[in-house]
């Protein structure tokens, strides 16, 4: 399955319990997470990857920054491989 089938299962998932998401692109910062996703007090930073796949060492200094410079417990940014880990990390994120 690629990070795009991924994406759009996660997109769906987000849609079907009314959670707003993005995809997070900045051009002049490159590393960031593929999608923000936002719902009930709680914001998620995820980074989707193919099952077997890891971030990059970019990709998770990022990762360790956007948790380090959190301002609550209600912000996380995380990663995951494959569309069933994808899926767990949402619906335990925003307890779904």
């Amino acid at each position: 399955m690629t990070e795009a089938q991924i994406e759009r299962q996660v997109v769906e998932l987000c849609r079907v319990h009314q959670l707003l998401t993005y995809k997070f692109t900045s051009p002049a910062h490159r590393g960031v997470p593929d999608r923000i996703i936002i719902g009930g007090g709680k914001v998620l930073f995820l980074e989707l990857k193919q099952m077997g796949k890891q971030p990059t060492a970019l990709q998770m200094r990022e990762i360790d920054r956007i948790n380090s410079h959190s301002a609550c417990d209600e912000v996380k940014a995380t990663w995951a491989a494959g569309v069933t880990d994808a899926l767990a990390v949402v619906r335990k994120v925003f307890d779904l």
